[in-house]
């Protein structure tokens, strides 16, 4: 699947950051790279930090930025370690920082990714592929308190217990292993429409 992205009020944000030819900036949410783009055609002998935890994201945008590579370093890590990276690197100032904090496209649409119910696909939504923690292991081990609270917190989830409920349920008939499997328990806990 291609890694197709949109950036999103991509003029407005070059304009915002005012580029400096000889600045040191930091996308922390590199993506497929367009605003990254933008940013090192304006620098003469500056630097960009193009920072992404997707490695998948790294591997395009490192292509789609190849003329510019010696302008760039790419970075795999979460912009929430900036410090660190910018640490790593020796960089004591930026002169302008970039983050897109909406939900690539590419990471919901590609079924390998395990985001989407609409194809049946393993539980993974995993931005990051290294990370170990995935959906299957939040579905199959997670306690049903812990569930709910993540349904309640982070969902909105009005019927949060009945899901965890169910879930729990369920699996110990037999292990939640795909999207479709869980998107079915799910559905069960709804009220059937009027």
């Amino acid at each position: 699947m291609d890694y197709k992205h949109v950036s999103v009020l991509l003029n407005e944000s070059i304009e915002a950051l005012s580029v400096n030819p000889d600045g040191i900036y930091f996308d922390g949410t590199l993506g497929g790279g367009g605003h990254s783009l933008e940013i090192v055609k304006r620098l003469n002998g500056g630097k960009l930090i193009a920072v992404d935890k997707d490695a998948d994201a790294l591997i395009t945008s490192a292509e789609r930025l190849r003329e510019y590579k010696d302008k760039i370093e790419f970075v795999h890590d979460d912009f929430k370690n900036a410090e660190d990276i910018l640490d790593n690197l020796g960089i004591k100032k930026l002169d302008g920082v970039i983050l897109d904090l909406g939900v690539s496209s590419y990471q919901l649409d590609n079924p390998d990714r395990g985001f989407s119910y609409i194809k049946d696909a393993p539980l993974d939504m995993r931005m990051n592929q290294s990370q170990y923690l995935t959906a299957f292991n939040v579905v199959n081990e997670y306690s049903v308190a812990k569930l709910i609270r993540i349904f309640t917190e982070y969902g909105e989830e009005r019927y949060a217990k009945k899901i965890a409920e169910k879930i729990a349920n369920e699996r110990e008939k037999e292990t939640i292993r795909t999207t479709g499997q869980l998107a079915a328990i799910i559905e069960k806990c709804y009220p059937p429409a009027t």
